[in-house]
C-alpha cells in the first residue's frame, strides 16, 4: 500500500490532489496593517500598511472612514506616531534595507514632509515623544558607530542635543511628564539577554542604577506612573518569565531621596508566561498588557488609582480580558488620549494582519482596516497544531505543525489524507532569541496549498518558554539546538506522516545558520535546503557585522578573542565538503547584520567543488527580502526549486 501511495503522488501533480486554485503571486499580494497611533482628538488613526508593496503611512477616520495614503516611498516606513499637540506626525524610514533609520515630520494631511535627521551613515532608534508633543527622544550611534547615546530634538526647529553619553548600547526606556527624568536601558555586558535600567536626572546628569541583579535578567516595557515616583514595567529578575511589575523609585514623602533603601518591586501578575508588551498612556488612569501564552496572545487592561498627598499609586486589580477575534497574536497596543479606546494589530494563521479597536465603555471590539487577501478565500487557510517532540536529552521541543488539507481528489482512490506520505518543510526561525508563533504567513499558506506540510519548531534557545530554555544554546552548547532539528526530522517520519526522503529545511538569519548546520552535520536527512541571509562563517560574520551588533552577538555566540577555535569548528563553511543537499542561497546586499559576503563565500566554495547551488542577491534589500517586487521575483523560483527536488 505504501508503494502505491508513493506512485500516486509521483504520477499526479500536487495541484490535482490538493485542488490549488490560487497562484503564488496572489499569496504574496496579501496585505497587512499594523502600528496604530491615535490622533489627539481620537477621531483618526494613523498606521502602516503594505498595500502598495512597501509599508507606508495611511490614516483613517474613525469609526469607518475611507483609508487615505500619506507616504509613497520605494522603501518601507518603519513606524508612525501622532504628535499629542496635533501639529502632525513623526515617521521613520531607512534606505534599501540598511536599517539606518532617519526621522521625518509631516502635517496631518501628509504635506510638509521635513527631514529631522539626515545622515544615512547613522542609525537612529526611536524612543519617546514628550507629553506636550514638541520633543522626541531617541538613541543614535552618531558619535561612535559602535555605541548608542541618547538625544532629544525640538521638532519645530530641528535642534538636536545629546543628553546622555555612555560607551554601550543605550536606548530610551521612559521619559517622565516633567521632562526632567529619563530612564535608559543599557545592554552590552558579558551576558546575553541581559540589561539594566538607569534613572538619569537630566539637569545634573546624575545616574542611578535601578535594577542591580546577579546573572542574566531583562527589564523592559517601562513607563512612569502619574505619581512621579514609580514605574510600571516587565522583568524576569530571579524569575523564569517576564512578569508585570511595579517599582517604587523613591519615597513619595521625600521627593529628593532616590536611594536604594526606597526601592521596592511588586509583582502585579504572576502568570507563568511572558508579558510581551505593556501600554501606559500619559497621565495614566489605566494600562494594558499582553501575555504570550504558548505563542498565543492574551490582551488585558486594568485600572490605576493615583491619590493622596503626596500622590501614591494603587492598583484595584480589576483586570479585564479583551475577547479577541480568534487565537492569534496582538501587537502595537495603544490608547486614545481620553483612555476610552485601545487600538492594536491582530493576526492569526487564518487572519492576515489588521487594526482592531476596543471601546472600554461599551466593551465593543471592531475591525478598523480590511487588508486585501488578493481574492483568496480565507476558509482555505490552514491553522497549525501545537506538537511537542522529544530530543536527544529527553527534553520536549514545542513546534507548530501545519498539515495540508485535501480539498479535491481527482483520482479513483479510497486514500485518506492521514495515510498519504507528506512532503514537509522544516522552517527555522531567526534570533536565536526569537519565537515561532501562529501568526499569518502567506508563504506557509502557499506551500500548504501545493501539498506541502510545514513544521515550525521552537528549538532550545527560543524565547517564550522561560529563561532557562532560552540559554540552553549559549556558546559551547550551540550545536545542541541543531540536534533538536535532527530530532524534529525523526518525529516527522515516525509520528508526523512524512516521507523520509522528502523533507526540506529552510531558515533566515540565525535560522539560515541552523539550515546550513543541519545539512552539514546531518547531510543524509534533507531533500532540499533554502538559506536566507544566513551565517556560514562565525569568524567572518563577527568581523564584518555592524560594530554595535558584534558586541551584542559575541555574548551569545562566543568571542573572537577567546572562542575563535570553537567558532571556527562549528562554522558550516568548514564542513562544506559534507553538503550533498540541493541548496538555494538568498541575500540582500545592504544587510548590516549578516553581510552578504557570508553568502558569497559559501557559493564560491560550493562552485569550486563543482556542486550545483542556486543563488539570488538583491541590490536593494537588507536583512531579508521585504519589497513586493523582489518577493514576486524570488519566491516562484524557490517554489520551483522545492518542487524539483521534492517530487
Amino acid at each position: 500500500m505504501r508503494k502505491v501511495l508513493f506512485l500516486l503522488l509521483f504520477l499526479f501533480p500536487a495541484s490535482l490532489l490538493f485542488g490549488q486554485p490560487y497562484n503564488i503571486q496572489q499569496y504574496l499580494s496579501i496585505k497587512s496593517a499594523g502600528g496604530p497611533s491615535f490622533s489627539p482628538d481620537g477621531k483618526r488613526l494613523a498606521y502602516t500598511t503594505n498595500t502598495t508593496g512597501t509599508s507606508q503611512v495611511w490614516v483613517i477616520d474613525l469609526p469607518d472612514g475611507k483609508p487615505v495614503q500619506l507616504t509613497d516611498y520605494e522603501d518601507n516606513v518603519g513606524f508612525v506616531r501622532w504628535l499629542s499637540d496635533g501639529s502632525g506626525l513623526i515617521f521613520g524610514k531607512a534606505r534599501g534595507g540598511d536599517e539606518n533609520t532617519q526621522f521625518f515630520f509631516m502635517t496631518a494631511d501628509g504635506s510638509g514632509v521635513r527631514e529631522l535627521t539626515s545622515d544615512p551613515r547613522v542609525r537612529h532608534n526611536f524612543g519617546e515623544i514628550s507629553p506636550d508633543g514638541k520633543t522626541i527622544h531617541y538613541a543614535s550611534n552618531k558619535r561612535n558607530r559602535n555605541y548608542f547615546d541618547i538625544y532629544k530634538m525640538d521638532i519645530a526647529s530641528g535642534k538636536e542635543e545629546m543628553i546622555y553619553q555612555y560607551d554601550s548600547n543605550n536606548s530610551v526606556a521612559a521619559v517622565d511628564a516633567s521632562g526632567k527624568w529619563l530612564i535608559v536601558s543599557r545592554s552590552g555586558g558579558e551576558l546575553s539577554l541581559d540589561n539594566n535600567l538607569f534613572l538619569i536626572e537630566l539637569e545634573t546628569g546624575k545616574e542611578t542604577l535601578l535594577t542591580p541583579h546577579k546573572g542574566s535578567a531583562q527589564f523592559g516595557n517601562v513607563g512612569f506612573l502619574p505619581d512621579g515616583s514609580s514605574v510600571l514595567f516587565a522583568q524576569n529578575n530571579d524569575r523564569e518569565f517576564m512578569s508585570l511589575s511595579h517599582m517604587r523609585l523613591r519615597n513619595p514623602a521625600r521627593s529628593s531621596d532616590w536611594s536604594d533603601a526606597n526601592r521596592e518591586v511588586r509583582i502585579l501578575d504572576d502568570t507563568q508566561w511572558d508579558v510581551s508588551s505593556v501600554a501606559l498612556p500619559d497621565n495614566a488612569k489605566r494600562f494594558a498588557y499582553v501575555i504570550n501564552r504558548e505563542g498565543f496572545s492574551e490582551l488585558y487592561f486594568d485600572e490605576i488609582k493615583t491619590e493622596g498627598k503626596p500622590l501614591q499609586t494603587k492598583f484595584p486589580n480589576r483586570r479585564t480580558k479583551v475577547e479577541l477575534p480568534a487565537q492569534g497574536i496582538v501587537g502595537g497596543v495603544t490608547f486614545s488620549k481620553d483612555q476610552a479606546k485601545i487600538a492594536f494589530s491582530f493576526s492569526s494563521s487564518k487572519h492576515n494582519g489588521d487594526i482592531w479597536l476596543y471601546d472600554i465603555r461599551s466593551k465593543k471590539l471592531s475591525q478598523v482596516t480590511q487588508s486585501d487577501r488578493a481574492g483568496i478565500d480565507p476558509n482555505t487557510f490552514v491553522a497549525p497544531e501545537l506538537i511537542k517532540f522529544k530530543t536527544f536529552d529527553g527534553r520536549n521541543i514545542p513546534a507548530w505543525y501545519y498539515r495540508p488539507t485535501i480539498r479535491q481528489v481527482r483520482i479513483e482512490s479510497s486514500i485518506k489524507a492521514t495515510e498519504m506520505p507528506l512532503r514537509v518543510i522544516v522552517s527555522i526561525h531567526g534570533g536565536p532569541e526569537g519565537q515561532s508563533r501562529p501568526g499569518f504567513n502567506p508563504l506557509f499558506q502557499y506551500y500548504l496549498s501545493r501539498g506541502y506540510a510545514v513544521l515550525d519548531p521552537n528549538v532550545r534557545g527560543s524565547t517564550g518558554y522561560g529563561k532557562t530554555y532560552t540559554h540552553l544554546d549559549d556558546v559551547e552548547k550551540r550545536e545542541d539546538s541543531v540536534k533538536d532539528i535532527a530530532a524534529a526530522h525523526e518525529w516527522l517520519v515516525k509520528q508526523g506522516g512524512a516521507d523520509p526522503k522528502r523533507i526540506a529545511v529552510m531558515g533566515g538569519s540565525y535560522g539560515g545558520y541552523m539550515t546550513m548546520a543541519a545539512i552539514t552535520l546531518y547531510p543524509d536527512l534533507w531533500a532540499a535546503a533554502v538559506n536566507t541571509v544566513g551565517i556560514v562563517n562565525w569568524e567572518t560574520f563577527l568581523q564584518n557585522t555592524s560594530g554595535y551588533r558584534r558586541r551584542q552577538r559575541e555574548v551569545e555566540y562566543g568571542r573572537l578573542d577567546r572562542d575563535i577555535e570553537f567558532l571556527r569548528r562549528i562554522s558550516p563553511i568548514r564542513r562544506v565538503d559534507q553538503i550533498k543537499t540541493p541548496l538555494f542561497v538568498i541575500h540582500g546586499k545592504n544587510d548590516p547584520r549578516v553581510p552578504y559576503t557570508e553568502a558569497e563565500q559559501l557559493v564560491e566554495a560550493l562552485k569550486k567543488r563543482g556542486v550545483s547551488v542556486e543563488y539570488k542577491l538583491f541590490d536593494d534589500e537588507g536583512h531579508g527580502i521585504s519589497k513586493l517586487k523582489n518577493r514576486l521575483e524570488l519566491y516562484p523560483l524557490v517554489a520551483d526549486f522545492l518542487d524539483r527536488h521534492m517530487k
